[in-house]
């Protein structure tokens, strides 16, 4: 059932480009109804896994025998919540994208292979399948952002995006290789439990530096963030909701699934490190998005900020000497949890934007004042993903973020001390924005209405804030799936 969530989407989109003349509006219904289907059948799948029981759900068939490559796939704690959170942010895209009118049947066709690509990589036990379904979501990516994107600049920011990126891909490649010369094999679970690069130190550090660039690429960090924000401003509404809430998490992902455990030695060396680039993101990330006065550059940045708790977390889960193994399987834990609820609370700040420029024509936030009063469920929407997006109790960014800083604390004390700050600036900024855009007297751009939030745009919106409130206020339901396999990783890292 894991192969057919994974590519049911590819199956319709190669449907769609083989009948001609669907009518659009088919098109993206049925889009809807498989998205639907998927997330019904990994409710089915979170249901029918055991977390005690490690890999579940699993698939190994030969594939390339000569390199020792199959197509293996599975789900952990690790993977299952991002799978789901997957499949929630693309039924949520599908709905919203009910409202495009532009070349609808391939821009469906590459939101159909983005899909399947995101699901894939997330489900792969073998690091040649990762590799392909990274880059698969590149390309989509890139034809998203060039096609559908707002004015001329979409093509140059999608170049930029390709090229930064796929660059990344090249160079974890490299260190793909290096694991299969030194373990035999490109399967990530075999590499995971010979660990092959135990005491070469110099190798295993090389081979470390090339999977931690391509990956903080793709996360992104400081200070390879640069593509992010001319990516995201220049998107379509539905290209930066999955570039945010999907597409980021392949690099935080690949830290905890591939780095972590099967280089053990390596991460425990240079822990410090990847503790510094955490916290740099999230203090840069936050002071460059309070100086915004585009909102979409603004939300983007705060990527930059909230990716940076996720590598605190998992880097502070490598200084094994600072701690108890529960701390750092709860930083591990709260990384995890914060990759799902960055994606459902940043989803939905993306979709909210783009409901802005729907009706303003532009997300510079001078243009737009009193917004509360000709849009009031548009205005309690924002303000509760803002509030959400900021750590507010209730929400699943405080528990996410609750973790990684008590499981963080007793190993990197200052760090911690200091990424705290980051939460302050996150709520100034939100704050800002939301007196600029929402509060005093009503102005928008000269010819434009701004009407409030249409029934599809709510159905689309609503659901990821009410699960991102539901992780938060019964979290007991996404914890113990994460935690066992949490340990796991500690466990490894330790060796």
């Amino acid at each position: 059932m894991l192969s057919v969530v994974v590519f049911a989407p590819l199956a319709l989109g190669l449907v769609l480009l083989a009948v001609p003349r669907v009518p659009d509006r088919v098109v993206l219904w049925s889009w809807v109804a498989v998205s639907v289907a998927d997330l019904a059948l990994v409710v089915a799948l979170w249901i029918g896994y055991d977390p005690v029981s490690g890999i579940g759900h699993e698939t190994n068939l030969r594939w390339i025998p000569t390199v020792s490559a199959g197509y293996h796939v599975g789900v952990d704690g690790l993977s299952l919540p991002l799978v789901a959170m997957t499949a929630v942010v693309f039924a949520a895209c599908a709905v919203y994208s009910l409202r495009e009118r532009r070349a609808v049947r391939p821009y469906v066709v590459l939101f159909l292979l983005l899909q399947t690509a995101s699901l894939g990589l997330f489900v792969a036990l073998d690091l040649i399948l990762f590799f392909v379904f990274f880059d698969v979501s590149i390309v989509a990516m890139y034809f998203v952002i060039a096609g559908w994107g707002h004015g001329e600049r979409a093509r140059a920011s999608a170049l930029q995006f390709f090229l930064y990126t796929f660059l990344g891909s090249l160079v974890m490649l490299l260190g793909f290789i290096g694991l299969y010369l030194a373990g035999g094999t490109f399967d990530i679970v075999e590499l995971a439990a010979s660990n092959p690069l135990a005491g070469q130190g110099v190798l295993g550090g090389l081979v470390l530096l090339a999977l931690v660039v391509g990956l903080a690429i793709k996360t992104p960090t400081v200070p390879f963030h640069t593509w992010l924000p001319p990516a995201h401003g220049d998107a379509p509404a539905a290209g930066s909701a999955v570039l945010a809430a999907v597409l980021l998490k392949m690099g935080t992902y690949g830290f905890v699934r591939i780095v972590m455990p099967i280089l053990p030695e390596s991460w425990r060396q240079y822990a410090s490190v990847i503790v510094i680039v955490g916290v740099v993101s999230v203090v840069y990330g936050a002071l460059v998005a309070l100086a915004q006065t585009d909102l979409k550059r603004m939300i983007a940045y705060t990527s930059v900020n909230h990716m940076g708790y996720v590598i605190l977390g998992v880097g502070a889960a490598g200084l094994v000497a600072g701690g108890a193994e529960q701390a750092r399987t709860l930083a591990v834990t709260g990384a995890v949890t914060q990759m799902v609820s960055h994606g459902l609370i940043t989803g939905a700040l993306f979709l909210l934007t783009g409901v802005l420029h729907a009706r303003g024509g532009t997300y510079d936030m001078a243009a737009y004042s009193g917004l509360a009063r000709p849009a009031p469920r548009f205005a309690l929407l924002f303000a509760v993903a803002a509030f959400a997006s900021l750590g507010l109790p209730g929400f699943s960014g405080f528990i996410a973020e609750f973790q990684i800083f008590t499981g963080s604390l007793g190993q990197a004390p200052v760090a911690t001390a200091i990424a705290l700050l980051g939460i302050l600036l996150t709520a100034a900024l939100f704050l800002l924005a939301l007196q600029r855009v929402f509060l005093g007297a009503t102005e928008v751009p000269a010819g434009r209405h701004i009407g409030d939030v249409t029934a599809v745009e709510a159905t689309a919106i609503v659901p990821l804030l009410l699960l991102a409130l539901v992780v938060g206020v019964f979290p007991a339901f996404l914890l113990e799936v994460v935690e066992p396999a949490a340990r796991a990783v500690v466990e490894l890292v330790a060796r």
